[in-house]
């Protein structure tokens, strides 16, 4: 369960015991709500159905029985529930992290009573559930009875788990493998604290989890963006952060992923091996894009057993390989060509970063209003500029003279050869002719995806359904 301070608290557990023909659920009791101690287990017989079960201790406090809450009933209804609840006994324990003091005490001390019928309601005295169908309110019965099955040891839990769930992340796969665990997961926190590897009993007991969990990560990331934007510029305020797995390619073609973690500020866009606490951590980026210079790409998400779908927004430059295992990727293709390439655990996680990329560049473009860059065009090393008002213009530095220039609506098509050199195709207003300019830009791709960027801001400008439209993730997540 997740606490109101952002802590996954792990201390309740249900089993389901079936009661044996020879020595019942295996168990015995202390405690009661008229004595004002919970009722906790008190023995555990070995090879019996609660041992068998290894999921029960001495000491946990009994909450439920077949869905019915005992924490505020009497020794004596605790113990009438057991033995007439069915062959199946379905119980639900929390793990107390202080053990109650009578808890302790021997076997057959009840108190200062002596009587039998004081004995029996003490909540020092145990109930065996040991023997199907009958109390055991006498003292305990000489070694060599059978009834004194009992162990040599206690299985106790260490303690409470708990784990801060602020920046923390969630791994489904093995480390150092691409397996992904079978109904299992793993929670791992920012001062390194983890859960260890949670095994649940089905596939949707684990996704139930898992979604829950992520809820309440993206929920404390949110607070901490609120907040750090409140000491930042508009023009320099977070959009969106999170934790991903990058994949890298080994030395042999093999692949692995690492965690990294994103962030989507004012005008970059950042990659970081452990989250930025502090203002000075911003400047301790692996990475930092430009963000009129990245291009976002979904590559595929799980749409059922036995299909991908590949969605691909990578219009007018060449596609690449990702092949790889995870369910959830998408890439960024940044300047000079570098891609890198993240996968999430969750369909809603990609389809948050792919709708976060959008907002993040489209305010950017707006922000920043143009764009410029060096190229040379026939034999001169000319200014090619992409203004969000004006679209394309080409002018000579040093005079300032524009050589042409041309609305984003005029750009009719464009090719390049995957270098420096690109051809752009406009349209003239007046005589409809097709007007080609060929220009060579030292980092091509960079200039490319700025153009991308523009065109795309532009259009979201005067449609305001185009964001939703081009939102692969989120649609087909929707639709399926």
């Amino acid at each position: 369960m997740s606490s109101a301070s952002g802590e996954l608290l792990l201390v309740l557990i249900t089993v389901t015991l079936r009661r044996q023909p020879v020595g019942g659920l295996g168990l015995s009791i202390k405690g009661g709500a008229e004595h004002g101690v919970p009722v906790v287990i008190s023995k555990i017989f070995k090879d019996q159905a609660a041992d068998q079960t290894e999921m029960l201790f001495i000491g946990d406090a009994v909450l439920q029985v077949n869905g019915i809450n005992v924490e505020n009933a009497t020794h004596e209804e605790v113990v009438h529930l057991l033995r007439n609840a069915g062959d199946d006994v379905t119980i639900t324990v929390e793990y107390l992290r202080e053990a109650p003091s009578f808890l302790k005490l021997p076997l057959g001390s009840p108190g200062p009573s002596s009587d039998h019928s004081s004995r029996a309601s003490s909540p020092l005295f145990d109930s065996g559930l040991h023997l199907n169908g009958h109390c055991s309110h006498t003292a305990p019965s000489s070694p060599s009875s059978p009834i004194a099955n009992e162990p040599k040891y206690e299985k106790r839990w260490l303690d409470t788990l708990s784990v801060p769930l602020s920046m923390a992340r969630i791994s489904r796969y093995k480390a150092g493998t691409e397996k992904l665990r079978s109904s299992a997961l793993e929670v791992l926190a920012l001062d390194g604290a983890s859960t260890g590897v949670l095994q649940f009993s089905t596939a949707q007991d684990c996704a139930d989890w898992l979604r829950s969990i992520s809820t309440n990560i993206s929920d404390l990331t949110l607070q901490h963006m609120k907040m750090a934007n409140k000491c930042c510029s508009p023009c320099d305020q977070v959009v969106h952060m999170g934790w991903v797995n990058e994949r890298l390619q080994g030395a042999d073609n093999s692949q692995n992923f690492r965690p990294r973690f994103l962030a989507l500020r004012g005008s970059s866009f950042y990659i970081f091996g452990a989250p930025p606490v502090s203002t000075l951590d911003w400047g301790r980026a692996e990475r930092a894009y430009n963000l009129c210079e990245v291009l976002f790409k979904v590559h595929k998400f799980w749409l059922s057993d036995n299909y991908w779908l590949q969605a691909n927004l990578y219009l007018g430059l060449q596609d690449f390989d990702c092949e790889d295992p995870r369910s959830y990727c998408f890439s960024v293709l940044a300047n000079h060509g570098k891609s890198h390439i993240f996968s999430v655990e969750l369909g809603s996680e990609l389809a948050v970063w792919e709708k976060a990329f959008q907002r993040a560049t489209f305010m950017e473009v707006q922000r920043t209003g143009s764009k410029t860059y060096l190229c040379s065009w026939q034999g001169e090393t000319l200014c090619f500029t992409v203004d969000f008002a004006l679209g394309f213009t080409c002018f000579d530095g040093k005079t300032k003279n524009v050589l042409w220039r041309f609305k984003f609506s005029q750009l009719k098509g464009s090719s390049d050869d995957g270098k420096t050199r690109v051809k752009l195709l406009f349209q003239t207003l007046d005589t409809k002719q097709i007007e080609t300019k060929e220009l060579e830009f030292q980092d091509l791709t960079a200039v490319l995806h700025c153009i991308h960027s523009f065109i795309a801001a532009k259009v979201a400008s005067l449609d305001p359904v185009f964001m939703d439209s081009q939102n692969m993730a989120r649609r087909y997540l929707c639709s399926s």
